[in-house]
């Protein structure tokens, strides 16, 4: 399949990502697949999790088939170097919810009006200078406000197989500094259970730009055991994010 920066009616293709890399939506299942590809490179090979689609190398589960996927492509190579997956609150319906319900329940949450959920993000190892998550999150912001939605959720994970007392400790931390309001709280199904201690944990990247651009945590976190990930559900309303924050990830796209 040809690379290309998309279709006029693909509003996440049509910035200037610059000349290292294009952003656009899979058109196809070749597509999906270069995504999955990636993310199992990532998750399984990388991170150690535990794939029920492991054996075709790929990280494929079914939830897929109803959320958009965004690529980040090399112009150099046409390789996928970074991924999100986008699952609007129609195609949740379709798919019995959305995915953080398997970790969580979100109360009144999906009540929110024009809410949608970003998921599965990652970048290939060889690109996490920060440019590649830069355009990333630009081609959302770009992809949200055309299309008019106003709060975003996800899970949001923190590894800890290692250091699960400093993983508590960093929960507790996010929750009581930038948590939501009781009305938008979500409770996890399996929480984690490990006790805060003085360890030192850091806190992933990812997580500092969703606090940055102005989300809120919702939930204490559950355990993913599959993942060996302690996940916290976050919440950003877009009408919270600075014009100013905003228009440097529009740019960025």
């Amino acid at each position: 399949m040809g690379m290309r920066k998309g279709h006029e009616n693909d509003p996440v293709g049509a910035g200037q990502p610059g000349p290292r890399f294009v952003t656009c939506l899979a058109r196809t299942e070749d597509e999906v697949r270069e995504a999955q590809r990636l993310r199992h490179r990532v998750f399984a090979e990388e991170l150690g999790a535990r794939l029920d689609s492991a054996a075709e190398r790929l990280d494929r589960d079914r939830f897929d088939e109803y959320c958009e996927h965004l690529l980040v492509r090399s112009s150099d190579t046409g390789e996928v170097v970074g991924t999100y997956r986008i699952l609007t609150a129609a195609n949740a319906r379709r798919a019995g919810g959305f995915y953080s319900e398997q970790e969580f329940d979100l109360g009144a949450i999906p009540s929110l009006p024009r809410v949608v959920e970003i998921g599965r993000a990652c970048v290939h190892p060889d690109h996490r200078g920060g440019a590649v998550l830069a355009l990333l999150w630009g081609a959302l912001a770009q992809h949200f406000r055309v299309h008019g939605y106003e709060h975003v959720i996800g899970c949001a994970s923190l590894p800890a197989r290692d250091n699960p007392g400093g993983v508590a400790s960093v929960c507790d931390r996010l929750l009581r500094e930038h948590g939501t309001a009781p009305l938008w709280r979500a409770h996890p199904r399996r929480p984690f259970a490990a006790p805060p201690s003085v360890a030192r944990a850091p806190i992933p990247a990812a997580i500092r730009g969703y606090l940055h651009m102005g989300a809120e945590v919702c939930s204490e976190p559950a355990w993913d055991p599959d993942f060996g990930t302690a996940d916290v559900l976050m919440l950003l309303s877009l009408s919270r994010m600075s014009g100013r924050f905003a228009n440097r990830l529009l740019r960025a796209a």
